[in-house]
């Protein structure tokens, strides 16, 4: 496993992280010769849409207003500003 120090990881980390992502090699960053981390490739491609999917359970109407509109402030100062009129 080959390993770096933190300055020269540092200065061209962009470039190794590519590297890394291409052979699969695992590269290890010392600090003062002492291993600290170890930057390996991500298992796979992370998909952002469905990584949740069967985790939460939807209970109910959650489109519907809890209040009906004809208890809704707002509506009313509109709709009675408009008769006004």
């Amino acid at each position: 496993m080959k390993q770096i120090p933190a300055g020269e990881f540092k200065a061209s980390c962009l470039a190794i992280m590519d590297k890394v992502q291409a052979t699969g090699e695992p590269v290890v960053i010392t600090k003062r010769g002492v291993p600290v981390v170890q930057l390996t490739p991500a298992a796979g491609k992370i998909d952002i849409f469905g990584f949740m999917a069967s985790e939460f359970r939807i209970a109910g109407d959650i489109e519907s207003p809890v209040l009906p509109l004809s208890q809704w402030k707002v509506l009313r100062e509109t709709h009675g500003k408009k008769n006004k009129k």
